[in-house]
């Protein structure tokens, strides 16, 4: 009889569940484990087989759209700066102290305002010592004028010598001349005196001002009093690619204006609506772009100078168009195409045409009827003939 020792020394070490280690096991148990271990491997890997085949067997889980038919909107965004209309730097015409600022920074003003006074008294004294050169030289060349007609008189009687008579004709000419320059320093020192009261060009935004009361300002100095803007209405220069002129100027000689809504720099918010109002006349060859100007009343000055903004310009507008969901194409080697589901509850794929784009939304021109149903989430596990699930709360409009 062969001993219970003869079957522990062919034994190795094992560990048990406990992570107790025993002294050993006979051959034919351990067989008999191993045996047991691969049935249970089986059992347990077979789960996830069923699962699978059960997954197919039910279908795929997608969302889908409906394809619908209506109006797309021909929109082309582009980058603009807010310019104003009129911008001008309020100069003096005149030297002198500045005596009055009648305007406070930030004031809306408007044209003909009296804004700033400069000392008018050193004009004033000039215009009085021109008036009485001039009233002077009026007065002898009045009395020159009456001794011509004398001296005329005289020599159609020959009472006169002819050189003597022409000499008070070139004498009358001269004080003639001499009144007009007169009178032109008397203008040109009323003038100043006007100009000593400085009044807006334009209606508009006083800025921050450049000189303060007290100053001695020289006639156009460098900045100005201040500057003054124009805030309504105010325009929007943005530029078109020079490929999208030809729409654009086509519209524009049919319709004359075309819509622009002035977007903020992030593209999240609508600020105003406004109008193209003119088109560059040339190509900037530097970067293939020409300018338009659109112009916005800007009643709640939502715009500001110098701003940037995003132009929405309406173009067009398709009427009567199939619209699909940009996330429903897709693209392969024969073009475009999208997963179309089948009554059967099955996918076939379909090529198709698309055209403008707006947002989420594609015109698609050819492949599709209003009212089909395409995949648009779930694409990646997707194939011809796949079954597939729509849960109830997926479906949207095209």
């Amino acid at each position: 009889m062969q001993r219970i020792d003869d079957f522990t020394s062919s034994t190795v070490p094992w560990s048990g569940v406990s992570g107790r280690t025993d002294r050993g096991m006979p051959t034919g148990c351990r067989n008999l484990t191993g045996m047991a271990l691969l049935a249970a491997l089986l059992v347990i890997g077979s789960h996830p087989m069923r699962a699978a085949t059960k997954a197919v067997d039910e279908g795929i889980p997608v969302s889908v759209a409906i394809i619908k038919s209506g109006d797309m909107p021909v929109v082309l965004s582009e980058l603009g700066t807010v310019i104003p209309v009129t911008n001008v730097t309020v100069q003096n015409r005149v030297e002198g102290y500045l005596t009055q600022v009648l305007f406070t920074e930030g004031q809306e003003v408007h044209e003909g305002d009296l804004l700033a006074v400069i000392d008018p008294r050193p004009y004033e004294a000039e215009l009085k010592q021109y008036s009485g050169q001039l009233a002077a030289d009026q007065a002898q060349l009045d009395e020159a004028r009456m001794d011509n007609v004398r001296y005329q008189k005289l020599l159609r009687r020959d009472s006169i010598d002819t050189q003597t008579a022409q000499d008070q004709q070139y004498k009358v000419k001269q004080l003639e001349g001499t009144v007009e320059a007169d009178q032109g320093l008397v203008d040109t020192y009323r003038l100043d005196i006007e100009y000593c009261h400085i009044t807006a060009p334009v209606s508009g935004r006083v800025g921050i001002r450049a000189v303060d009361r007290g100053n001695y300002v020289t006639a156009a100095q460098s900045g100005g009093l201040a500057v003054l803007t124009q805030m309504q209405p105010i325009s929007v220069i943005f530029t078109l690619p020079q490929d999208k002129l030809g729409m654009v100027w086509k519209r524009l000689r049919t319709a004359k204006t075309l819509p622009v809504e002035a977007w903020d720099s992030t593209d999240t918010t609508k600020l105003t609506d406004g109008a193209v109002s003119s088109l560059d006349s040339q190509i900037d060859t530097s970067t293939g772009t020409v300018r338009l100007r659109a112009l916005f009343p800007n009643k709640d000055e939502d715009l500001f100078p110098n701003q940037f903004v995003n132009a929405h310009l309406l173009v067009d507008t398709e009427h009567d168009v199939l619209l699909a969901p940009a996330s429903a194409i897709q693209s392969g080697p024969n073009g475009s195409f999208v997963y179309v589901v089948q009554p059967d509850s099955t996918v076939a794929v379909r090529l198709v045409k698309t055209g403008v784009s707006q947002g989420d939304t594609v015109v698609v021109t050819s492949g599709l009827k209003a009212d089909e149903q395409v995949v648009t989430s779930g694409i990646d596990r997707l194939h011809a003939g796949a079954k597939v699930t729509i849960p109830a709360t997926t479906t949207q409009g095209g």
